[in-house]
């Protein structure tokens, strides 16, 4: 099972530094921002190609089938300007096994090609592949057989004027196969759904393998607001209630249809599920596999995600309190968030927490007690060493809240001074940012994201 909060597997790169940085560019997330004096005058130059392919080999004796490889480069800093980048491929090692068809931008000499890419872009949103490699088994080849695809790249930019990705360090496993290849065709996000709509998800599979798949298991996690999944004889309906992830609806369906190279399935009948009064984000995980225990050529192809937007806003509150102690004494300061809904809100994508609740300590007072959550830190953000008297926490919540979700921090404070109507603040903050970067855009009235804790 693939978990909302885990979103798809990512490609990997060499070491836990570019994996990180892998992550971000999955996940299509901007690398932290920094103001102009404090920004970092270093960057590097990386390489993004599949990790694996399987490829397979013909049918009854016909052409094997071409797959598409994209690959492309990028760099960390978007403080500098990077271009003129030249991306080499090496196919010498798929001799036997695979053969290359290269696209316009590529000139190929021998085994080897170099591909032009004329800006290249810095990690975040705008990155997109800029190098497509079609590639087949080649005529001869033998089930199991594979080869590997290396790279090398080097551009005009950064602090020192050029930048080189790690030598070494990237490379795409090619094997030819024989086997089922189950495809989901792609289905288009649906960004304009209201509580209370029934939508309606287009499905099929097509076998793009060379053997036959004899049945097909077809799963489908629905996230919270999505209920009332078209019920078929052939499925298992279950629903967790979200003790450990956010709760779902889940399909587990077994079909005995024999599905040929070529051939497609769809559901016996069109499959809906329904916008509920709490949807504001939804997801709908599809994943299929072929019955009998056989092993998919193409794990890429045989899973999708479906994003639903929904008109619907979450309200999210901060409620302070007020204590009272004489110097030396303690008290318990409960600062509770609550989601006033209609809506439920979920980083099912990133699996992030929704918001953290921000304390900034009172004058004169020193937290004494830190409940579970919450994190110590300077005024401005930075590390603090210790869990006690640091001068801001942040708590986190989990990644999602329900439509009536309410949790309540408790910190112990001591007076150390007492100092006459000290106030410390309070507010809820996007995971990243501060208060006032990065709304929330779902929440109709911001008024409630601010509370203080009030002393004496």
């Amino acid at each position: 099972m693939r978990l909302f909060s885990a979103g798809r597997p990512v490609r990997l790169r060499s070491g836990a530094a570019v994996a990180v940085a892998a992550g971000l560019l999955a996940a299509g997330l901007a690398a932290p921002a920094f103001a102009a004096d404090e920004a970092p005058q270093t960057d590097q130059l990386w390489i993004n190609p599949p990790y694996e392919q399987t490829l397979p080999l013909g049918a009854n004796g016909g052409q094997p089938q071409s797959r598409t490889l994209d690959i492309g480069i990028y760099h960390d800093n978007d403080n500098f300007t990077v271009t003129d980048g030249k991306l080499t491929v090496d196919v010498s090692d798929l001799a036997q096994v695979a053969e290359v068809t290269w696209p316009d931008n590529c000139a190929p000499s021998g085994t080897r090609a170099v591909c032009d890419i004329p800006v290249v872009p810095a990690i975040g949103g705008d990155y997109e592949d800029q190098v497509f490699l079609t590639v087949r088994a080649a005529d001869g080849a033998e089930a199991g057989a594979q080869g590997r695809i290396t790279y090398e790249a080097t551009a005009t930019g950064g602090p020192e004027g050029t930048l080189t990705a790690p030598h070494d360090s990237f490379e795409t496993t090619l094997t030819a196969g024989s086997g089922p290849d189950l495809a989901i065709a792609p289905v288009a996000d649906i960004k304009d759904g209201r509580p209370g709509d029934e939508k309606t998800i287009p499905f099929k599979v097509t076998n793009l393998g060379n053997e036959s798949a004899n049945g097909l298991t077809v799963k489908l996690y629905a996230s919270y607001g999505l209920t009332d999944l078209t019920r078929y004889d052939a499925c298992t309906y279950t629903t967790t209630n979200g003790s450990d992830n956010a709760p779902s609806n889940k399909a587990l369906c077994t079909f005995d249809q024999v599905l040929a190279p070529g051939e497609a399935f769809e559901l016996p009948e069109p499959l809906t599920v329904h916008l509920a009064p709490h949807a504001l984000n939804e997801r709908l995980d599809i994943d299929v596999e072929p019955g009998g225990g056989a092993q998919d050529l193409d794990s890429e192809n045989d899973y999708t995600v479906l994003q639903i937007g929904v008109d619907n806003t979450a309200d999210f509150s901060v409620t302070g309190d007020t204590i009272t102690a004489a110097a030396g004494q303690s008290a318990t300061a409960e600062l509770t968030f609550k989601n006033n809904g209609p809506a439920w809100f979920g980083n099912l994508g990133s699996g992030e927490p929704v918001a953290k609740v921000q304390l900034i300590v009172p004058a004169g007072t020193k937290v004494t007690g830190v409940p579970s959550g919450c994190t110590p830190r300077t005024l401005t953000g930075g590390y603090y060493e210790g869990k006690t008297g640091a001068p801001r926490y942040d708590c986190s919540l989990p990644y999602w809240v329900l439509e009536d979700t309410q949790r309540t921090f408790a910190f112990s404070v001591r007076v150390e001074t007492v100092v006459p109507g000290a106030r410390g603040a309070v507010s809820i903050h996007p995971t990243f940012g501060e208060f006032g970067q990065d709304p929330f855009d779902f929440d109709p009235d911001v008024t409630n994201n601010t509370a203080v804790l009030a002393v004496n």
